[in-house]
């Protein structure tokens, strides 16, 4: 496996486990603090959660060769319920990790055809990835700082994937049945 592959692969496994702890923490709010208005780019958590699906839904549809494009964004908010929320996006997260996995060294360079409004746009696979990942991230930081508005407190979600950081990570890891040797990737 290439460098390039394990770091791909990596943030696919970080991505995975930020959603999860960051949707455990979710899942202790008080009723109404979900759907409260919020200062951020987003008005609420539920509307900043239930946008960083749709992106991935977008994005990743075009990375395995689909046409969704604009279709993706039919619903604002097509999960208004948290608990369904997150297990959409544990299952976007596990479709993602899948793609991931299944590339190879001369797959990153591989043009991704991206249905938007009235053109196609053409990236390579990589950059849609990095694009992706870093959505996500941003995305994810906006509603950690909301949840500091909330009577939860927001959790640690910046995770680097290191081999320090297991026991940190041994509870989202658990609740996600992955193992330290697939996340280190050393059975690759």
């Amino acid at each position: 496996m290439t460098d390039a592959i394990r770091f791909i692969r990596k943030l696919a496994f970080a991505n995975m486990l930020a959603n999860d702890r960051l949707h455990e923490a979710i899942s202790l709010l008080e009723p109404g603090e979900f759907e409260a208005p919020r200062t951020s780019f987003f008005p609420s958590l539920v509307a900043t959660l239930n946008h960083i699906l749709i992106v991935d839904w977008f994005y990743i549809d075009a990375l395995e060769g689909g046409t969704l494009g604009p279709k993706a964004w039919e619903e604002e908010i097509p999960f208004p319920n948290p608990k369904e929320l997150r297990n959409a996006q544990r299952t976007s997260d596990r479709r993602l990790l899948t793609f991931c996995q299944s590339l190879r060294g001369e797959d990153t360079a591989r043009p991704v055809h991206i249905h938007r409004a009235g053109r196609i746009q053409v990236e390579r696979t990589d950059d849609v990835l990095s694009h992706l990942f870093q959505h996500q991230t941003h995305h994810r930081g906006q509603a950690h700082a909301m949840l500091a508005g909330t009577s939860i407190k927001p959790p640690q979600i910046d995770e680097f994937i290191v081999a320090d950081d297991a026991a940190s990570r041994a509870d989202a890891m658990q609740r996600l049945g992955l193992t330290e040797a697939e996340v280190m990737q050393l059975d690759s």
